[in-house]
């Protein structure tokens, strides 16, 4: 494997780390409101379809994606308190060599299946 792409590799998990050491800090009751706010933000925005540029563009409709996200996940880990930040970095070492859940993996996908049969159900009596 190419030295880069190991690289890369360590940089993606980090970042996988750092986003649920964020989750726990977020949910933890010491953490102020307005990192509350930060992280809701970033992680909505991360989440949403509606970017400052659509995806659809190349290369810059991506870029902002790389850049923002960091930026405000940065943020919102100076805005927290740093033993909380440290508790929550704990924790989410600890979820990260638990192995993933079986059982919520199928829910997931048990949800996904009975929205797309909602829809489909919607489209078929919508036109009906």
């Amino acid at each position: 494997m190419p030295a880069w792409l190991s690289q890369l590799k360590d940089k993606v998990r980090d970042l996988k780390r750092e986003t649920t050491a964020l989750w726990f800090a977020l949910r933890d009751p010491r953490t102020p409101w307005v990192a509350r706010v930060v992280g809701a933000a970033v992680v909505a925005y991360a989440l949403s379809p509606i970017d400052l540029i659509p995806d659809f563009i190349p290369v810059l409709g991506l870029l902002d994606d790389l850049i923002l996200v960091p930026i405000g996940i940065a943020l919102c880990i100076r805005l927290i308190p740093a033993e909380v930040y440290a508790e929550a970095r704990r924790k989410a070492v600890d979820a990260e060599r638990r192995p993933a859940s079986v059982v919520a993996g199928v829910m997931i996908v048990a949800i996904w299946l009975a929205v797309a049969a909602a829809c489909g159900m919607w489209l078929v009596l919508r036109d009906g």
